[in-house]
């Protein structure tokens, strides 16, 4: 398990410099699309050079307000901070900040750059619904994602991929209303100019799959990862079992959860399933996790 914690934060590293490049190569899509010239360029690049940096300092806390999530201190929540108390104390980490969201889905997510800057929110519905046991083993697989490194990444994602998407929306609206019109019709037909407005094109059509296809790699294995490291903590694979059983019982879906933190969360919190509500289909083609049932049977044979 230690090997793969290890090989975990390389591949962290990786996956970080790579949606820098899937970033960067939107962002020169979109300057060579709408034919922007070597100063505009410039401009789209250190403006994505800018939003990697915000994404890997600030994107905790967009992650958060994106979830509608408020930070509550030990008298809120009690029974909370006891459990992550005792977790935290038995492994050695630095405690998270806390956070609550006004939610009847049970779920929770652990984000932030580092353990020494991370956050763990959880739903009203997890704390309404899981005992004492299934809330500790719960709350051990998110500081799992803390201990692991998984919460740098996973985070980053949520901006990145945000962007990126917006970036490409953006530039498609451009060219819809009609585009740059002062640009030189002369050197946007010659050759070299068609040649670097279809690959400007080929980037801002492809950056946005490649950035979701990103995103759905970073989730699944280290879902399975965190639940054995979360066991490893407590020592309990029934209680983990247990909650995940509940989890998969329950119907309802967050309400705060958007595709570009779905994967976040200990279970997907969108539409999965019939009769869940809307884009079924596409969130099941789409599904940033692991089935709950294989997580299940990897937990029973440990």
């Amino acid at each position: 398990m230690f090997d793969q914690v290890a090989a975990n934060k390389r591949r962290t590293m990786l996956l970080i410099f790579v949606f820098v490049l899937v970033v960067a190569a939107a962002a020169a899509g979109v300057a060579a699309l709408l034919s922007l010239g070597g100063v505009g360029m410039i401009v789209v690049l250190v403006i994505a050079a800018a939003v990697a940096f915000a994404a890997c300092w600030k994107s905790d806390s967009i992650a958060l307000a994106m979830s509608h999530a408020k930070e509550v201190s030990e008298a809120d929540a009690p029974r909370l901070h006891n459990v992550v108390d005792g977790l935290c104390i038995a492994v050695g980490l630095e405690k998270p900040r806390i956070y609550l969201i006004e939610d009847s889905s049970p779920n929770a997510f652990a984000t932030g750059r580092n353990p020494r800057k991370s956050a763990v929110a959880v739903t009203t519905g997890l704390l309404d619904k899981m005992d004492r046991i299934e809330l500790e083993a719960v709350m051990a697989h998110e500081l799992s994602h803390i201990r692991n490194y998984d919460t740098l990444v996973m985070t980053v994602a949520v901006t990145m991929v945000g962007f990126v998407a917006l970036l490409s929306d953006l530039s498609f609206r451009f060219l819809w209303w009609g585009g740059p019109r002062h640009r030189d019709d002369r050197k946007t037909h010659s050759g070299i100019g068609v040649v670097v407005v279809v690959l400007g094109f080929v980037m801002v059509v492809f950056a946005p799959i490649a950035a979701r296809l990103l995103q759905l790699a970073i989730s699944r294995r280290r879902e399975f990862l965190a639940d054995v490291s979360g066991v490893e903590m407590t020592r309990y694979p029934p209680g983990l079992i247990s909650a995940l059983e509940k989890l998969k019982n329950d119907s309802t879906v967050v309400h705060s959860a958007s595709k570009a933190t779905a994967h976040l969360w200990i279970e997907n919190p969108l539409a999965t399933r019939d009769g869940e509500g809307k884009q079924v289909r596409l969130n099941r083609l789409f599904n940033t996790h692991p089935s709950i049932d294989d997580r299940i049977d990897a937990l029973r044979e440990l």
